[in-house]
């Protein structure tokens, strides 16, 4: 599962919800071109969340499994999608971890919204443009969102580990989708960009069994 984070100021702690605390925001932008996220950049299309929306979300704590704050079944997590891109309606459990929430994000320790998702087949478009290889997500499937204190859009180290396997296949499509035919200063670039990522994510592959 890959993870995707972003520092909001749209994360809006209140106390007096109907049925209790209540966080609101949004988990993830459209349109938005991330920094580099491993010689790559990425942006999420309009509708990208629109086939998860009716499936069983959870919201967790830091990424926690074992720290859940709502669920969109019990109907303690509602998600949806406009303009601006997936926005949610959370009411924390009162449990440890939905206090430690509410406290982190009222006092703004903690500011930042992440979410979980796979994607399936076909629901991405890889294309070179004059700032790279950018990726298109136009269909994930969403696992989870959870407020996060270091926002990872930019990546972090933990969640480039956990594209090993992919990230390769992924700049493959993208250079079998004309880039690799291309034997202009361009072409050159992108397949130099390839083999210096395929090092590092060996580098971190060997990091990571010791």
């Amino acid at each position: 599962m890959e993870k995707r984070s972003f520092g909001l100021e749209m994360v809006e702690v209140r106390a007096d919800g109907e049925d209790g605390p209540l966080i609101s925001g949004y988990a993830a932008p459209f349109g938005h071109i991330s920094a580099d996220l491993g010689r790559f950049r990425e942006v999420i299309a309009p509708g990208a969340f629109a086939e998860s929306l009716a499936g069983d979300i959870r919201a967790l704590w830091q990424h926690d499994t074992a720290q859940v704050l709502g669920r969109t079944k019990a109907g303690t997590l509602k998600i949806w999608e406009d303009e601006r891109g997936l926005g949610f309606e959370l009411i924390p459990a009162d449990t440890q971890a939905g206090r430690d929430a509410l406290v982190s994000l009222g006092r703004g320790d903690v500011d930042a919204m992440s979410f979980g998702f796979k994607v399936p087949k076909g629901g991405d478009r890889w294309e070179n443009t004059e700032g790279g290889l950018l990726r298109t997500l136009y269909t994930v499937e969403l696992r989870e969102i959870s407020p996060v204190t270091f926002p990872a859009y930019p990546e972090t180290v933990a969640a480039v580990r956990s594209e090993l396997d992919s990230a390769p296949e992924w700049v493959q499509r993208a250079l079998t989708q004309g880039v690799d035919q291309d034997r202009t200063a361009d072409g050159a670039r992108a397949r130099l960009r390839l083999r210096q990522r395929q090092r590092q994510l060996e580098l971190l592959r060997l990091r990571g069994t010791r």
